[in-house]
């Protein structure tokens, strides 16, 4: 049963990943720490389990993504390539930082930041176009920021990236396209940390790769795969401000849910 739950969990965060340049992590977190708990692992690792896991995920959702994007020509490669320099670093960074939070708290920090995108998504807030794409190492900085936060709370990153691009002037769908082909470093980089951090821990359950679930990742990827493809599509062919607002009412509860 648990294993058709990650099927779908996939299938949502695929659409999610195409659609507004997230990894989806944003919902597969609280549903894979809620999945957990029913399933009895030890509390004090659950979370960090949760995010782990997430970040593999997400490393199979933005290939897609990515590919799907690539095809319209709408990736911004040279962005991309210096976003990247900073991201691998603040992946690291940001893994060792999640690694030293008690799960409980942990769990509140992302319930916050679940606050907080929800409403943006609601609200519709984004910063206005004013600068210009800075330079490498404005760019390298601002991947590190983004690479550090992601792996904290298990994310592609698309929520942070997305606004960051289209506040210096790059169209939303470029800004979208890119985000996703961000979120694959981001994710690769913190997977493999949480995997590396987590491997001489004794408390999590069979088929654990450190704090990454095996049977999560495996079966949240099928479908996931698919689905980016699917979500890239609607994303320039649709407008997507009722579903942001939908979006944001699910982000609304999850955040409150992790915080009561």
């Amino acid at each position: 049963m648990e294993f058709v739950l990650y099927l779908l969990l996939g299938a949502c965060a695929g659409v999610l990943a195409g659609l507004f340049g997230v990894g989806g992590g944003i919902i597969i977190v609280p549903v894979l720490v809620f999945s957990f708990t029913l399933q009895g692992f030890e509390p004090s690792v659950l979370t960090h389990l949760a995010v782990g896991t997430s970040l593999a995920t997400i490393v199979f959702t933005s290939i897609n993504a990515v590919l799907e994007h690539q095809r319209k020509g709408a990736v911004q490669w040279p962005i991309f390539a210096w976003m990247t320099v900073g991201i691998l670093l603040g992946a690291l960074v940001g893994a060792k930082t999640a690694s030293l939070i008690q799960g409980p708290m942990l769990q509140k920090i992302i319930g916050v930041f679940a606050l907080v995108i929800a409403a943006q998504m609601a609200l519709d807030l984004k910063p206005k176009a004013s600068r210009g794409i800075p330079g490498k190492p404005g760019l390298t900085a601002a991947g590190g920021v983004i690479g550090w936060a992601s792996a904290i709370f298990g994310i592609g990153g698309g929520s942070l990236t997305v606004p960051f691009l289209t506040w210096r002037s790059l169209p939303m769908q470029q800004a979208v396209a890119t985000s996703s082909a961000c979120g694959l470093p981001i994710a690769l980089a913190s997977a493999l940390s949480f995997m590396w951090l987590g491997w001489h821990e004794t408390r999590l359950p069979a088929h654990s790769l450190g704090y990454v679930y095996l049977p999560a990742l495996v079966g949240i990827a099928v479908t996931s795969m698919f689905f980016a493809r699917f979500g890239a599509r609607l994303a320039h062919k649709l407008s997507p401000r009722l579903l942001k607002r939908l979006f944001a009412a699910l982000l609304f509860c999850v955040g409150l849910s992790f915080l009561i």
